[in-house]
C-alpha cells in the first residue's frame, strides 16, 4: 500500500509465505464468495510473477478458480475485460480458469 506516509516500493520480493497470506483473506460481506475475493485481492495486490504462484498455491489448496462475484462474472471474466492484464489472464487459463461463458459450454 503506498500514501503519504507509506511510500510506493516497486521491485519488492514476495516471499511464499507473504504470496500464501492472501489464501486466509476473508471478505468483509459473507456473501461474497471466499474464493473469488481471495483471487480478486491477490489480481490488485501481485505483480504477475508473484500472482502465477499464488495460483499454484490456490489451486494446490483445492480452492475453486472458477468462484464468482455477486455478479456472477468469474476471475477470469473481471481480469479479461482489463487490457493491460494479459499475463494475469494466461496465468489464469493456464491453471484451469473458465470465462462464464466458457463454463456455460
Amino acid at each position: 500500500m503506498s500514501g503519504p506516509d507509506k511510500p510506493k516500493v516497486i521491485g519488492e520480493e514476495w516471499s511464499d509465505e507473504r504470496v500464501k497470506s492472501f489464501l486466509a483473506i476473508t471478505p468483509y460481506d459473507s456473501r461474497i464468495n471466499a474464493d473469488f475475493n481471495a483471487l480478486i485481492k491477490a489480481y490488485q495486490a501481485m505483480i504477475a510473477e508473484d500472482f502465477e504462484r499464488f495460483v499454484g498455491f490456490f489451486v494446490e489448496a483445492g480452492r475453486d478458480l472458477n468462484a464468482v462475484d455477486e455478479h456472477g462474472d468469474t476471475i477470469l471474466d473481471v481480469v479479461s475485460r482489463h487490457r493491460r492484464s494479459t499475463a494475469y489472464a494466461d496465468i489464469l487459463k493456464k491453471a484451469g480458469a473458465k470465462t462464464t461463458a466458457d463454463a456455460g459450454t
